[in-house]
């Protein structure tokens, strides 16, 4: 699906990571054929204070749209609603298990199920590690489902100088699976004959 112009919601859970949201928000901000629907829970304001120094006012100005986690009656909630997809990062173990088992027990969980269910793109940018076998079969039952998971790990091929160049790479990767456009990364062109090992 594709609307116009074209609907992203993104949220914000309380994993570590939120400079992923944060950033993701940031992007889209300036591409203005992309309408930004915000979801942020109570662990993820904390998160973001705890790690970026923002305030839940600061972010929300990031967004176009900022809907209450609480709100079960706001649009995102129906699937009548016309959106692109939903990514949610960082997620949360919690949020990923509400989504693999059907829990809509708030706003964000109720938002996923609504996109698995019209078969739209869900990425799920899962932080915690190591993963233990609920995580797996949570990751699993998801990807059944048609969802994405897509945790934030960085690819040092390109040789980044600084976290910021990591997290442009990995928003990049995330966005590329909605066709949004974007230059915060070069793109992989593949090795050179002189960089091969001899």
């Amino acid at each position: 699906m594709t609307t116009s112009p074209k609907r992203l919601i993104i949220a914000i859970t309380g994993a570590s990571g939120a400079v992923y949201g944060v950033r993701l928000l940031q992007v889209l901000r300036d591409v203005p054929e992309v309408q930004t629907h915000l979801l942020l829970s109570e662990a993820g304001a904390i998160n973001l204070h705890q790690e970026l120094d923002l305030s839940r006012k600061q972010v929300g100005a990031l967004a176009d749209v900022v809907h209450n986690v609480r709100d079960i009656g706001a649009p995102i909630a129906s699937g009548s609603f016309q959106s692109d997809g939903m990514i949610v990062a960082p997620c949360s173990m919690k949020t990923l298990a509400a989504v693999a088992n059907g829990l809509s027990d708030n706003l964000i969980s109720r938002a996923a199920d609504v996109v698995l269910k019209e078969r739209r793109r869900l990425v799920l940018m899962v932080r915690e590690t190591p993963f233990n076998l609920a995580h797996l079969r949570n990751m699993t039952a998801v990807t059944e489902m048609g969802g994405i998971i897509f945790p934030p790990l960085p690819g040092f091929y390109q040789r980044p100088q600084s976290i910021a160049e990591m997290v442009d790479h990995t928003i990049g990767r995330v966005l590329d699976l909605f066709a949004v456009p974007h230059a915060l990364a070069p793109r992989w062109n593949g090795l050179k004959a002189s960089d091969a090992i001899a």
